[in-house]
């Protein structure tokens, strides 16, 4: 059970650690290519990068398969999903930014944890306990923290308000991914990058940018295989076991990596504020790991496709000609009406309603 509760955590941690060292290497390679244009191979390499997995997957095929491929009754998930994440979000931030102090810019950039919650925890009623809300708060606060430049020019406008649209869009994003995360996170991603990138790639052809180097661009895909393709899949299977509001809230230590990293290769130096964000990550993240909560709740009869093993208390179904399938798999399964009392986190099979959270 231990591992169980572990694993999701450890995952969205690795996803923050990889996503938040995209922000320093980005700078190295913004000398020789546009914001817009580095945007488009970014993305275009998290696309590519596991579409070449799953072609490899392909090739190596397995006789039991693992992962749950996306069907109809998926796409209007992902369909929405692509457009806020990867086209409204960003041209409504492109927009923001024209308008907004960089210092601005930077604390605002942290709502899309805390818009993630309140669209999870409201609109797909999510379960979120108070020690979820204080880890949210905690984090948020740290990573607030970690952008605030108290050198830098401040205001609010027009353009700070597309910030905060941008951000909720990526909340969205999300809360719709979330939906189908049961579901082939590398077929999702690699959709999704693909998507983003051929987007971004027309908006910087047709504002003009130049095409950079190929070292450039090979530098650029490879860092988006890497910071975007494997992050954003070890976010989308840590919303599996926890769903989207606490996947959200430990992503949101990101900042922290891409600070640390910053500091080894560039010798930025380290105030006061990045001494107070630590601890208070340490805090949010201890938050969850400890969270316990335990309830008498029902399963309802569903019939569902995803990937899952027999030892977890809730696959007790029984294959074809009575065949033990020990390691993880996935095929079309049948779950009875079940009533039990363990510890969950808002994982696939436990995304139920609560009259009151504690």
């Amino acid at each position: 059970m231990l591992k169980n509760k572990l694993y999701p955590i450890l995952l969205a941690l690795l996803a923050a650690l990889l996503f938040g060292a995209s922000a320093p290497l980005s700078k190295i390679l913004l000398g020789d290519v546009e914001p817009v244009m580095l945007a488009a191979f970014l993305y275009l390499g998290s696309g590519f990068g596991l579409l070449i997995v799953k072609i490899f997957q392909q090739i190596g095929k397995k006789s039991v398969k693992t992962e749950a491929k996306i069907r109809k009754s998926d796409l209007i998930w992902l369909i929405g999903a692509t457009i806020a994440g990867g086209i409204a979000a960003p041209i409504i931030l492109l927009f923001g930014l024209r308008d907004t102090p960089a210092a601005t810019a930077s604390l605002l950039l942290n709502f899309e944890g805390v818009a993630t919650t309140i669209i999870a925890a409201f609109a797909f009623k999510e379960s979120v306990s108070r020690r979820a809300w204080y880890a949210i708060i905690t984090i948020t606060a740290a990573s607030i923290f970690l952008s605030v430049n108290l050198n830098s020019e401040w205001g609010f406008s027009i353009g700070a308000l597309g910030i905060l649209a941008a951000c909720f869009l990526w909340g969205v994003d999300n809360n719709l991914t979330r939906n189908i995360s049961a579901k082939d996170p590398l077929t999702i991603v690699t959709i999704k990058g693909l998507v983003a990138g051929t987007f971004s790639l027309i908006l910087a052809i047709i504002t003009g940018n130049v095409f950079p180097g190929w070292t450039v661009v090979l530098g650029a895909m490879l860092l988006g295989s890497l910071s975007y393709g494997l992050s954003i899949t070890l976010f989308i299977r840590a919303m599996r076991g926890m769903g989207a509001a606490r996947t959200s809230a430990l992503f949101g230590t990101a900042p922290l990596a891409g600070l640390i990293l910053s500091f080894i290769l560039f010798q930025e130096t380290i105030n006061f504020l990045f001494l107070l964000a630590i601890p208070l990550m340490l805090v949010g993240t201890i938050f969850l790991v400890t969270e316990d909560h335990v309830h008498l709740h029902t399963h309802e009869k569903v019939i569902h496709d995803h990937s899952h093993s027999h030892n977890d208390g809730h696959h007790e179904h029984v294959h074809p000609e009575n065949k033990i399938v020990f390691q993880q798999h996935s095929h079309l399964h049948e779950h009875s009406v079940c009533e039990h009392d363990h510890h969950h986190m808002p994982d696939t099979h436990h995304r139920h309603t609560h009259s009151s959270q504690s």
